[in-house]
């Protein structure tokens, strides 16, 4: 009787916490789940008594659920059968009805148990148990955090903000003035680059930070206005051939891409609900401050982690470390720039996640010159309320562990890569033979210090 008590006790178990089970079913039955690896779920399960498609195991042997409500009756009206042929009657599914006497002698033989039968105490209990679970799921669904229809409309918006302003085949950076890596199978390259230049207006060179730039500021700007090196007519040809290509190479092309980059920011914050509800001077303020933070955390979309490079397509725009320090920055600003995208990419945030994360680093109400903070600060709060409930009800755990608490310290670590970023340009600026390579988007957006 102890290996019948220890398989009545796990099958108590296994009926108390069945997940989705009819009520009634499981309260007149006392069906056990197939032991661990002895079925293979793929493979079609025929009832023990009758051949028929089985339901499972009922009473200790796999049957269908005909032979399960048979076994179950007779054993409760202690049913007396008698055969009317050799008590030797095959049972098949259509003849299951003819000869109960058989048909009962094939359920005890293939393991079928009337020690396994509810008692009506029983039934009564395991329906009130199941109902009370039931009423605790329900409750519990019911206080889970769930997504409100504006707070869903706002992630929509910003999904739709990133994919207009972020294109993942960066078909524009062929239209860049071309990377030159310092070698000597580039100088034909660094000539070209030079040529470039001569073919380039001076006309989109205006300051893209003006008071009515918010309301003339085309949605897709050619990405030639950005490759404007700020050069008189008469000597463009001699102060680009006279250019040390040797020595930041990549200057040129980075700063192409950057100011490319920085039109998409610019894009995307004013589709961010809010954001254009702000005055034009803290719209510039919140930009100029969060422009290369916003940059960086959308880098992190091409960043890979096999090879610590920024993947853009093709291997022209595939960049290194080197690339970058041959665009003037040093190993001060790369190592922790490099330590950050890889920490981002193994949060593995999602796209809701990651658009949310960069409308609150633009919205930070602690830029330098901003000045309706209160404002911003709700702009802010908002979006930070949505992304901690979106954690909540749609990133599974493990990921969502502390998830938001380590999004925003990225958002620390990118002011101090925002404060080693200056530094670097203020230097290269200070330059003027590579200050001449930068964009007057860049030189708008990093140039001028905000009091």
């Amino acid at each position: 009787m102890s290996q019948l008590q220890s398989s009545w006790e796990m099958h108590q178990q296994s009926v108390v916490y069945l997940p989705n089970t009819d009520m009634e079913t499981v309260a007149a039955s006392t069906s056990l789940p197939d032991p661990a690896g002895e079925f293979d779920k793929n493979v079609p399960r025929i009832c023990g008594v009758c051949g028929d498609r089985a339901t499972g195991f009922h009473f200790n042997a796999m049957t269908c659920e005909g032979c399960k409500g048979f076994f179950r009756r007779s054993m409760k009206r202690k049913a007396m059968f008698t055969c009317p042929f050799n008590n030797d009657c095959k049972i098949t599914k259509d003849n299951r009805r003819h000869c109960q006497a058989c048909r009962l002698k094939r359920c005890v033989d293939i393991g079928m148990m009337k020690e396994f039968i509810l008692t009506d105490e029983e039934v009564q209990r395991k329906r009130e148990m199941i109902l009370k679970r039931k009423e605790e799921e329900a409750l519990k669904e019911s206080l889970k955090p769930k997504l409100s229809e504006e707070q869903q409309k706002v992630i929509d918006v910003l999904l739709e903000a990133h994919h207009k302003t972020y294109d993942p085949t960066y078909a524009d950076f062929t239209k860049f003035r071309p990377p030159v890596r310092s070698n000597p199978s580039n100088r034909g390259a660094a000539r070209s680059s030079s040529i470039l230049t001569q073919d380039l207006s001076l006309e989109d060179s205006t300051d893209l930070f003006g008071s009515d730039a918010f309301s003339t500021f085309p949605e897709s700007v050619e990405p030639q206005m950005f490759s404007n090196l700020v050069l008189s007519e008469e000597n463009d040809e001699s102060s680009s051939m006279n250019i040390d290509f040797s020595h930041l190479s990549m200057l040129p092309h980075l700063a192409d891409l950057v100011s490319y980059s920085i039109q998409k920011v610019i894009g995307f914050a004013k589709m961010i609900p809010g954001f254009r509800n702000l005055a034009a001077e803290d719209q510039i303020a919140l930009l100029k401050s969060s422009a290369i933070e916003v940059i960086m955390l959308r880098s992190n979309q091409s960043f890979t982690l096999e090879d610590m490079t920024w993947t853009c397509g093709s291997n022209d725009f595939k960049y290194r470390i080197s690339d970058v320090t041959q665009a003037g920055h040093s190993m001060d600003l790369l190592e922790p720039l490099v330590k950050f995208q890889i920490g981002l990419k193994k949060l593995n945030l999602h796209e809701e996640e990651h658009v949310l994360l960069m409308a609150i680093c633009i919205l930070s109400p602690d830029r330098p010159g901003v000045q309706d903070t209160s404002l911003v600060e709700s702009l802010q709060d908002r979006l930070s309320e949505i992304l901690q409930t979106y954690i909540r009800c749609r990133h599974p755990p493990p990921g969502s562990r502390l998830l938001y608490a380590k999004m925003i310290q990225k958002l620390a670590d990118l002011r101090s890569l925002n404060e080693e970023h200056s530094k670097q340009y203020r230097c290269l600026s200070f330059q003027p033979e590579h200050s001449m390579q930068l964009t007057p988007l860049v030189l708008e957006v990093f140039g001028n210090e905000i009091s």
